[in-house]
Protein backbone atom coordinates (compact mmCIF):
# COMPACT_ATOMS: atom_id res chain seq x y z
CA UNK A 1 0.00 0.00 0.00
CA UNK A 2 1.21 3.73 -0.72
CA UNK A 3 -0.41 6.39 1.56
CA UNK A 4 2.21 8.86 -0.17
CA UNK A 5 -0.62 10.17 -1.73
CA UNK A 6 -3.09 11.21 0.46
CA UNK A 7 -1.30 14.85 1.24
CA UNK A 8 -1.34 15.63 -2.14
CA UNK A 9 -4.75 14.43 -3.09
CA UNK A 10 -6.07 16.75 0.47
CA UNK A 11 -4.23 19.59 -1.55
CA UNK A 12 -5.66 19.03 -4.61
CA UNK A 13 -9.21 18.60 -3.38
CA UNK A 14 -8.86 21.70 -1.11
CA UNK A 15 -8.01 23.82 -4.12
CA UNK A 16 -10.37 22.62 -6.33
CA UNK A 17 -13.17 23.60 -3.88
CA UNK A 18 -11.36 27.00 -3.04
CA UNK A 19 -11.37 27.41 -6.99
CA UNK A 20 -15.11 26.53 -7.55
CA UNK A 21 -16.86 30.01 -8.41
CA UNK A 22 -20.38 28.75 -7.41
CA UNK A 23 -19.02 27.18 -4.23
CA UNK A 24 -17.31 30.53 -3.00
CA UNK A 25 -20.35 32.55 -3.78
CA UNK A 26 -21.88 30.50 -0.71
CA UNK A 27 -19.04 29.93 1.68
CA UNK A 28 -16.38 32.77 0.55
CA UNK A 29 -12.88 31.47 1.59
CA UNK A 30 -14.55 29.28 4.50
CA UNK A 31 -13.08 26.16 3.62
CA UNK A 32 -10.86 24.33 6.37
CA UNK A 33 -9.22 21.22 6.95
CA UNK A 34 -10.20 22.29 10.68
CA UNK A 35 -13.17 23.84 12.12
CA UNK A 36 -11.84 27.12 13.16
CA UNK A 37 -11.47 28.24 16.43
CA UNK A 38 -13.36 31.07 17.68
CA UNK A 39 -16.40 32.45 16.16
CA UNK A 40 -17.12 30.37 13.44
CA UNK A 41 -18.81 31.40 10.02
CA UNK A 42 -22.41 31.28 9.61
CA UNK A 43 -21.72 28.22 6.92
CA UNK A 44 -18.56 27.00 6.18
CA UNK A 45 -17.26 23.88 4.57
CA UNK A 46 -14.36 21.40 6.60
CA UNK A 47 -12.29 18.62 5.11
CA UNK A 48 -13.14 15.61 7.45
CA UNK A 49 -12.47 11.92 8.09
CA UNK A 50 -10.93 9.48 5.87
CA UNK A 51 -9.67 6.06 5.22
CA UNK A 52 -7.14 4.86 2.87
CA UNK A 53 -7.45 0.84 1.48
CA UNK A 54 -4.18 -0.70 -0.34
CA UNK A 55 -5.28 -0.70 -3.84
CA UNK A 56 -1.37 -1.86 -5.10
CA UNK A 57 -1.05 -4.29 -7.95
CA UNK A 58 1.19 -6.14 -9.90
CA UNK A 59 1.95 -2.45 -12.00
CA UNK A 60 2.56 -0.20 -8.87
CA UNK A 61 1.56 1.34 -5.43
CA UNK A 62 -1.87 2.74 -4.88
CA UNK A 63 -5.30 3.31 -2.67
CA UNK A 64 -8.55 3.75 -2.34
CA UNK A 65 -9.12 6.90 -0.41
CA UNK A 66 -12.75 7.27 1.21
CA UNK A 67 -12.72 10.95 2.51
CA UNK A 68 -15.64 13.29 4.21
CA UNK A 69 -16.60 16.64 3.39
CA UNK A 70 -18.69 18.71 5.46
CA UNK A 71 -21.02 21.62 5.09
CA UNK A 72 -21.88 23.33 8.39
CA UNK A 73 -24.49 25.93 9.17
CA UNK A 74 -25.74 27.62 11.55
CA UNK A 75 -29.23 28.79 9.60
CA UNK A 76 -32.34 27.30 10.32
CA UNK A 77 -33.36 24.34 7.74
CA UNK A 78 -31.25 22.88 4.97
CA UNK A 79 -31.87 24.60 2.27
CA UNK A 80 -28.79 26.32 2.45
CA UNK A 81 -26.37 24.09 3.35
CA UNK A 82 -28.31 21.10 0.56
CA UNK A 83 -27.03 23.79 -1.61
CA UNK A 84 -23.73 24.07 -0.59
CA UNK A 85 -23.59 20.53 -0.42
CA UNK A 86 -24.29 20.52 -4.01
CA UNK A 87 -21.92 22.58 -5.38
CA UNK A 88 -18.74 20.84 -3.69
CA UNK A 89 -20.21 17.17 -4.81
CA UNK A 90 -20.63 19.38 -8.15
CA UNK A 91 -16.95 20.74 -8.08
CA UNK A 92 -15.27 17.16 -6.94
CA UNK A 93 -17.29 14.60 -9.07
CA UNK A 94 -15.76 13.21 -12.07
CA UNK A 95 -12.80 15.85 -11.16
CA UNK A 96 -9.60 15.85 -12.99
CA UNK A 97 -7.57 16.95 -10.51
CA UNK A 98 -3.71 17.42 -10.82
CA UNK A 99 -1.85 15.66 -7.85
CA UNK A 100 1.52 16.87 -6.81
CA UNK A 101 2.42 12.98 -5.95
CA UNK A 102 0.59 10.63 -7.74
CA UNK A 103 -2.19 10.47 -10.07
CA UNK A 104 -5.79 10.48 -9.34
CA UNK A 105 -7.83 7.64 -11.24
CA UNK A 106 -11.29 8.57 -10.31
CA UNK A 107 -13.23 10.33 -7.94
CA UNK A 108 -17.07 9.59 -7.27
CA UNK A 109 -19.69 10.35 -4.53
CA UNK A 110 -20.51 7.51 -2.09
CA UNK A 111 -23.56 9.29 0.28
CA UNK A 112 -24.48 12.16 2.20
CA UNK A 113 -25.99 12.42 5.52
CA UNK A 114 -27.76 15.22 7.12
CA UNK A 115 -28.43 15.80 10.66
CA UNK A 116 -29.07 18.95 13.00
CA UNK A 117 -26.79 19.29 15.48
CA UNK A 118 -28.61 19.89 19.12
CA UNK A 119 -31.50 21.17 19.50
CA UNK A 120 -30.14 24.49 17.89
CA UNK A 121 -30.66 25.90 14.56
CA UNK A 122 -27.16 24.28 13.58
CA UNK A 123 -27.35 21.71 10.39
CA UNK A 124 -24.30 18.88 9.02
CA UNK A 125 -24.05 17.51 6.07
CA UNK A 126 -21.42 14.76 5.64
CA UNK A 127 -20.95 13.77 2.09
CA UNK A 128 -18.36 10.64 1.65
CA UNK A 129 -16.39 10.40 -1.67
CA UNK A 130 -13.98 7.81 -3.00
CA UNK A 131 -11.00 8.80 -4.46
CA UNK A 132 -8.66 5.64 -6.45
CA UNK A 133 -5.06 7.25 -6.45
CA UNK A 134 -1.13 5.57 -7.83
CA UNK A 135 1.64 6.72 -6.72
CA UNK A 136 3.51 6.69 -9.64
Amino acid sequence: MSYGVAEALQGAVFQRLAADPVLSGMVGTDIYDAIPSGTVPSIYVALGPEVARDRSDQTGAGAEHEFVVSVITDTTGFAQAKAAAAAVSDALVDADLALARGRLVYLNFVKAEAVRIGTGSERRINMTFRARVEDI
